[in-house]
């Protein structure tokens, strides 16, 4: 296939398959010769595929050499590597190509060894551990990720779906933004797969005498770092193919089965969250240098343990936003969120949902604080106020208050690696919450259709509903929380408790839930404060009968299709 817009279209015509995980190898396989794509194979995976039909091609025919040295060499041969590395618009390199009878490789298709898996039995010998120790996969792996500009490279049955619905978009091709990225997570892969060999015989092997020193620096996490990139990849393919929403099987969502968390201290704490513990923060060694860890103390007390906590949540409140916002966050909740035209209103406007638990709370800001709003925030007790930067005369405004702590942080990046939470006797391990919710996102449900006001209301109050404790209810009108209700065990009792807190009118307000209503109470209860529209994500078995509550009462109803718990 020509290339006119000069996208980076590579046809993909021939593909070297070669996997120890043959999960979902056979269709995939299949998928691509009806693409038109000649399969080259090794050993298991050959008889796998032929086994269901396919048509494959030896390596051996390609390279001369039988398998040998049971399975340790097979593809390092210049015939695989040479068809891997070559450059496609060389010409002393494709001349290289036809003098040696090399075939091009467009596509390498490698998941490794089970090294991982094998070393975690506790069984396990170190002849045991070393033949698993793949040589000939990664090998392909890096060459083909080297040349990712001719050729693709596959590493993990998780990528198959998004490999062939470009394909299919494009005849049988594949663009250099899909091959780049493949290539970054390929590398990635490597680097994890390197690691864990390391780390495992480390821990076996030692020199003579030797054993005593601190030979080998801590092997740092690369989890966080691979999971953004997939997160990043998954995200782009369904803003490139929205068709790709019915086709894939879902989020590429593997948790590594082993990290390794290096946490280096910055600081003792006066006490954790009661005065009686002990405490202090850290880093995790590897993962990205930003975040509220790093952010910079400009006036005030040092920070605590319940202000850092308190300040993160706040500032990932905020920074859900594009247009200009302020949060103010209370043990972890909002008491108030608003947008605005300066950040003094969007200030003024967030403190007149709840000025009394705004009272010793922390204040976030996505945009640089003027002399106006500092002024505005110094009328009340505030623990932490946290934004991106601040005027010159804002920082001595706020520096008279000598107990208030302000906070400059890097909003040039967003967090979007692991999260960990302990529990006792272990560590919890998740992708972060990133998703954002658009209007063409949002699903009518009820006979009546919302208004575009409704509309710009409802996302405003499903994105501060995402950052409230579960079970979560937010009444909002547009850029402006009216009640929150968070962490009930009822969900019709935080419809109560968000209706109970609000200062301002409740009539003509929208409400968000985090979940779904189980039942029509919820509906039922929010109508008598005088709401308008609901959104939710849906999904109950009652769906009906909610939808059916909001049909009675002529409210109009949306449903988003995502959850938010947040505990």
């Amino acid at each position: 296939m020509t290339d006119p817009n000069n996208t980076g279209l590579r046809k993909i015509n021939r593909a070297l398959i070669s996997v120890s995980d043959k999960t979902g190898i056979v269709e995939f396989a299949r998928d691509l010769q009806q693409l038109g794509v000649e399969i080259i194979s090794t050993g298991g995976t050959a008889k796998t595929l032929r086994d269901a039909g396919l048509k494959v091609r030896d390596v051996s025919d390609i390279t001369g050499f039988p398998e040998m040295m049971d399975g340790r060499v097979k593809t390092l041969h210049p015939r695989i590597h040479g068809g891997l590395l070559a450059k496609r618009d060389n010409e002393e390199h494709m001349a290289a190509m036809h003098r040696h009878d090399i075939e091009p490789l467009d596509m390498v298709v490698v998941n490794l060894y089970p090294f991982e898996e094998t070393v975690e039995r506790e069984d396990v010998t170190l002849e045991e551990a070393v033949e698993q120790i793949d040589i000939g996969g990664p090998a392909m792996i890096r060459s083909a990720a080297k040349n990712w500009h001719d050729v693709a490279v596959v590493t993990t049955p998780d990528l198959y779906e998004y490999v062939l619905v470009e394909m299919r978009d494009t005849d049988g091709c594949l663009t250099l933004d899909m091959r780049s990225q493949l290539a970054k997570l390929a590398f990635m892969r490597t680097a994890l797969y390197d690691s864990a060999v390391f780390s495992f015989l480390r821990g076996r092997i030692e020199p003579d005498g030797l054993a005593h020193w601190n030979l080998y620096p801590p092997v740092p996490t690369l989890i966080g770092t691979m999971q953004l990139y997939m997160e990043l990849f998954s995200s782009a393919m369904r803003d490139q193919h929205p068709e790709f929403v019915e086709t894939a099987t879902g989020e590429i969502s593997d948790v590594e089965d082993k990290i390794e968390l290096v946490l280096q201290q910055e600081t003792t704490l006066r006490y954790g969250e009661n005065p009686h513990q002990t405490a202090g923060l850290y880093t995790i060694e590897g993962e990205p240098e930003f975040g509220v860890a790093q952010a910079k103390l400009l006036s005030g007390k040092e920070m605590s343990f319940n202000n850092y906590v308190d300040a993160d949540a706040a500032w990932q409140l905020v920074t859900d936003f594009d247009e200009l916002a302020c949060a103010i966050i209370k043990h972890t909740n909002p008491a108030g969120v608003a947008t605005g035209s300066s950040v003094e209103e969007s200030y003024r406007s967030a403190l007149a949902t709840d000025p009394v638990s705004a009272f010793g709370g922390i204040i976030a800001f996505n945009r640089r604080v003027d002399l106006a709003c500092a002024l505005a925030i110094t009328e009340i007790f505030t623990e932490v106020v946290i934004a991106p930067d601040y005027d010159d005369d804002a920082i001595k405004a706020l520096g008279t208050k000598k107990n208030l702590r302000v906070l400059r942080m890097d909003s040039t990046r967003r967090l979007e690696g692991p999260e960990y939470k302990q529990i006792s006797g272990g560590m919890l391990v998740q992708s972060r919450d990133i998703h954002r919710l658009t209007r063409d996102d949002i699903k009518v449900v009820t006979r009546r259709s919302s208004t575009d006001a409704e509309i710009i209301a409802l996302l405003f109050a499903w994105t501060v509903c995402k950052h409230t404790k579960s079970n979560a209810i937010v009444y909002a009108r547009e850029g402006q929380t009216v009640g929150v209700g968070a962490g009930q065990m009822s969900r019709v009792d935080s419809v109560r408790l968000g209706a109970m807190r609000a200062l301002l009118p409740l009539r003509g307000t929208v409400l968000a839930s985090d979940a779904f209503f189980p039942f029509r109470d919820g509906i039922d209860e929010a109508v008598k404060h005088g709401i308008t529209a609901v959104i939710q994500p849906g999904g109950s078995v009652r769906d009906e009968e909610v939808i059916a509550a909001a049909d009675e009462h002529g409210v109009a109803m949306v449903f988003t299709g995502v959850r938010h718990f947040k505990h």
